[in-house]
């Protein structure tokens, strides 16, 4: 694998509702603008974070790249308990079921599991002191796939590694976990965090969807808890940059917002992994947001950018 002079640009993608695989929309346009630059740009692989809480999630919620690029990849759909950390390692995997999306929609659609890459992630986090082990009987979940697909809409993905997040929710264990995962941007790799800005299922209103199939009905205006961390999370991520953006977004924890939010931590995590992976003393930005859009009138999807490709 070659080395890069400067570090690849990290991503924080908010993924929304299943739907967002289907419809059309801002943040699907900047994914897949993102899967063409790291085509053109010769990424290896990807390495994302995924976090799995199926006790949580309501029903709904179920080759043309050149030889030198990878990326990683952080999502929303998989915790693993106690002080664990898993990484995905099974040749084969399955899509789990998406819900009000057609099968026809993303299970034709081949993944390309990196096996090479985990192996390397695994002795990365091994190496910085985590108790990272192998998953060989994970299957992906929307989080990931969702992603993948509209990344790259009409060829092969790039070689995708996929990182569990851990059930303790520790914020600086996360940090710890992307700044472990740094040094892979200077080859040919690209880190990726599914989360989400504003993500409570519980707060969300589903009527639109369920009767509709109308994930981007606006009824009524966002709640004002929804408006306010939304925008605290833009002004931590682009006002910040370095060890200030790792602080900035650990702090967002305790935001009196937060909890209105975020109903459950699975989906922030991703932002702290991407903040440590991109928030080096040598990362001076920019960082900046991409794309928007408010779904099931609570949910924002925000799409950031971390870093430059030049």
């Amino acid at each position: 694998m070659g080395t890069r002079e400067k570090p690849t640009p990290v991503f924080l993608f908010a993924h929304g509702s299943t739907m967002m695989i289907g419809e059309e929309s801002e943040p699907a346009r900047i994914w897949e603008e993102v899967g063409n630059e790291a085509l053109r740009r010769g990424i290896k692989r990807i390495v994302m974070m995924v976090h799995l809480a199926l006790s949580r999630i309501p029903l709904l919620h179920w080759p043309c790249y050149p030889s030198s690029i990878d990326s990683y990849y952080q999502g929303a759909h998989w915790e693993t308990t106690g002080d664990a950390i898993e990484v995905s390692m099974n040749p084969n995997p399955q899509k789990l079921p998406m819900g009000n999306v057609n099968d026809s929609r993303y299970l034709p659609y081949k993944l390309v599991p990196d096996l090479e890459g985990g192996e390397k992630v695994l002795g990365m986090l091994r190496k910085a002191g985590f108790n990272a082990r192998a998953a060989p009987k994970f299957d992906w979940i929307h989080d990931t796939f969702l992603l993948i697909i509209r990344m790259f809409p009409h060829c092969m993905p790039i070689p995708t590694t996929l990182v569990s997040m851990n059930a303790r929710y520790d914020p600086h264990f996360h940090v710890k976990m992307g700044a472990a995962l740094r040094p892979l941007r200077y080859e040919d790799t690209l880190i990726i965090g599914s989360g989400g800005s504003v993500h409570n299922l519980y707060r969300n209103h589903w009527e639109h969807m369920f009767r509709f199939n109308d994930n981007f009905a606006q009824p009524v205006p966002p709640d004002a808890w929804a408006l306010q961390f939304r925008q605290a999370v833009e002004d931590a991520v682009t006002r910040n940059t370095g060890p200030a953006l790792r602080r900035a977004m650990s702090r967002l924890m305790k935001h009196p917002r937060y909890r209105d939010a975020h109903g459950t931590d699975d989906h922030w995590m991703a932002s702290l992994f991407v903040a440590g992976a991109a928030g080096g003393i040598e990362d001076q930005g920019p960082n900046t947001m991409l794309a928007e859009c408010w779904e099931l009138v609570n949910m924002c999807n925000t799409q950031y950018q971390l870093g430059s490709w030049d």
